[in-house]
């Protein structure tokens, strides 16, 4: 009976001893101060602008749905082009594709409205296997399925990385003098 709780009690001196580490780190939460925090501030005054075709339609709501919808006069405005490919590999006996590999690609740029000046120019990617089997209908359907997976991805992935910024204070570079 004594044994079983001191290894729960170490199990707990562990944890403490791990969470005293963390704290010390010096690490911070992105989203630190909640919805009216600096970062969820500065998302919220974010505008995506209209990115097109079908991959564009996917990352601008995905987009939308982490940064918010911004107010009347939105001081930032993001744009985004893409790059979306299909890539065939892996040759069968009679020639055809055995899989493909679909990419989806993002350059971003977080832009001051007022003056037109770029804050952030970045890049997001991700990709996705695909098996290519006798049905085309399938084959079609698990493009799409990739590319809305890939879509959230790269959406995830811009925002983070805009979080990441508005959190150092680098989204609203002081006036100039």
């Amino acid at each position: 009976m004594g044994a079983g709780v001191r290894q729960h009690d170490g199990g707990k001196v562990v944890a403490l001893a791990l969470l005293s580490l963390v704290a010390g780190c010096g690490l911070q939460p992105v989203y630190s101060g909640g919805g009216s925090g600096p970062v969820a501030m500065a998302l919220s005054d974010i505008a995506v602008a209209p990115i097109p075709d079908r991959a564009g339609f996917l990352v601008g709501n995905a987009l939308r749905d982490r940064l918010g919808n911004p107010g009347e006069t939105p001081r930032l405005r993001l744009e985004v082009e893409l790059d979306d490919a299909i890539t065939g590999f892996g040759i069968r006996g009679d020639n055809s594709i055995a899989r493909e590999r679909r990419t989806l690609r993002a350059r971003y740029r977080v832009v001051q409205v007022a003056t037109g000046a770029v804050l952030l120019d970045a890049t997001a990617g991700s990709d996705a296997g695909i098996d290519r089997v006798s049905s085309d209908f399938a084959v079609v359907s698990a493009e799409n399925s990739a590319l809305d997976r890939l879509s959230v991805e790269v959406a995830r992935q811009i925002a983070a990385r805009i979080a990441e910024v508005a959190r150092t204070g680098q989204l609203y570079p002081a006036a100039p003098k």
